[in-house]
């Protein structure tokens, strides 16, 4: 099935807006009810990698499900998505992160539209950032090239597992960054720091089409001979 670009941006905006609203919910849930900041990471992490899940299955279909400027950076450079499509994909995705943030502000009750405080910066951050989106690319190549009809649960756990084994808990995702920006949460970020992420992002993004371009072409293709 086929369906018109009007409908593939209200699926990547709604994606991204529930994705954001799930990740910036949960974090206000979790840290309403601990102190324990492992624990509430956790409270974080579960419910953001089973909603990808969700997300990608029933959106999928429709525009792809990328929900992420970077997923769709990757096409583009693939020639897998034109660049009109691409560009008209990440307005969306920033557009549903920043609604993502504000419904679940309204969720608890919380100023609609906040500023961050939370400090995430420097060195290891950035390079966390660049592992997990590289990490992710690459993962949903390969997934697309092996097993499709996975996809949903290789995104899903990778999201799980990277929240933990990067230092920056994984954004992987400038839209999620920027809806980020504009809530002093848990899940928050400082808006002076989105810059840093998003180029992180973007060469993670790049650096995994460049290996898995390479890697996930059979040896009996022409192009490496």
């Amino acid at each position: 099935m086929i369906y018109s670009l009007p409908r593939r941006l209200t699926a990547e905006a709604l994606g991204t807006a529930l994705l954001v609203a799930t990740v910036v919910g949960s974090g206000i849930m979790a840290d309403s009810l601990t102190d324990d900041v492992a624990l509430a990471l956790l409270g974080n992490t579960l419910p953001t990698g089973a909603i990808l899940v969700v997300l990608i299955s029933i959106l999928g279909p429709i525009s792809g499900a990328h929900f992420n400027p970077a997923v769709t950076l990757a096409f583009a450079i693939r020639r897998e998505a034109p660049v009109s499509d691409a560009l008209a994909y990440i307005l969306a995705q920033i557009a549903g992160g920043l609604a993502g943030s504000i419904v679940a502000h309204a969720m608890f009750d919380l100023d609609l539209i906040q500023i961050s405080q939370t400090a995430r910066t420097g060195g290891p951050q950035w390079i966390a950032e660049i592992v997990a989106t590289f990490g992710l690319v690459g993962t949903i190549l390969a997934g697309v090239r092996f097993r499709a009809d996975a996809v949903p649960w290789l995104v899903g756990l990778y999201i799980t597992a990277a929240y933990w084994f990067t230092a920056s808990t994984s954004f992987a995702n400038p839209a999620v960054a920027i809806g980020r920006a504009i809530s002093d949460t848990f899940a928050g970020i400082r808006p002076d720091d989105v810059p840093g992420f998003i180029l992180a992002q973007i060469i993670g993004s790049v650096l995994a089409v460049l290996l898995f371009g390479w890697l996930l072409r059979p040896d009996t293709d022409p192009q490496d001979s």
